[in-house]
């Protein structure tokens, strides 16, 4: 297999409101599922595109793919059937047998076949970041209830490392840095400073949606059913 095809150009079309497509062109001699893994492998226009919402065959939630990985996953036959109203087409290279152009049409959201993939537990604990932790708690502040950007934020633990806290989502909240500083190394109660909302772990689902900046609508309509009736998600 040679890498010295040139890399894809890409075009995208809006045929109509509830459907996007997004087309990608390539032209080299030949066409197979080897060429079109070559083809993805190269192609770097992933920011391009929204990112591909996989379940597993019971439709529960694993993680997000780009464009080339859910492509390669219709080319395998892996798809055991998909969902969701917007989709992207991929135009590969021409058969030279029959001269026609090769295309592969995904959806938004597909379940994979295979091995339950989220049976690693959908409910294990995500792993902890700051820009997820500020999302949970949709940017507010814990201590003052005050709403601020990112960048004036900081990771509260409600017992300090200091005093053996660990760094866990049911130890943490969002705080600004002045409650933060004006709480240092002591307990909320020692510092008289009452929490106004409860730590809590975000589930997978909860956690792909934070872990997401351009999540699809229908994407979004499909996770929320998997999130707890009491997650900060349904604030938003």
């Amino acid at each position: 297999m040679q890498a010295s095809h040139r890399p894809a150009r890409v075009k995208q079309q809006r045929p109509s409101r509830t459907q996007q497509r997004y087309e990608q062109r390539a032209d080299p001699p030949d066409f197979d599922e080897d060429h079109l893994e070559l083809t993805l492998a190269q192609t770097d226009s992933t920011r391009r595109f929204p990112l591909i919402l996989t379940l597993d065959t019971n439709g529960i939630p694993h993680r997000w793919i780009n464009w080339q990985h859910a492509v390669w996953y219709y080319a395998k036959n892996r798809v055991a059937w998909e969902t969701g109203s917007e989709a992207f087409t991929v135009s590969g290279g021409r058969c030279r047998h029959t001269g026609e152009t090769s295309r592969i049409t995904a959806a938004s959201i597909i379940a994979i076949k295979g091995k339950a993939m989220a049976i690693k537990g959908f409910n294990q604990v995500p792993p902890l970041n700051n820009r997820e932790l500020f999302h949970r708690d949709r940017h507010v502040c814990g201590y003052c209830g005050g709403l601020f950007s990112h960048f004036k934020l900081t990771r509260d633990h409600i017992i300090p490392y200091s005093r053996g806290g660990h760094d866990t989502w049911m130890n943490v909240v969002t705080a600004c840095r002045g409650c933060n500083e004006k709480k240092g190394s002591r307990l909320p109660e020692e510092a008289r400073m009452e929490l106004i909302y409860a730590p809590y772990v975000p589930n997978r689902a909860e956690f792909l949606i934070l872990a997401n900046r351009r999540i699809l609508a229908d994407q979004m309509e499909f996770l929320k059913q998997h999130v707890a009736a009491n997650s900060r998600v349904h604030l938003a």
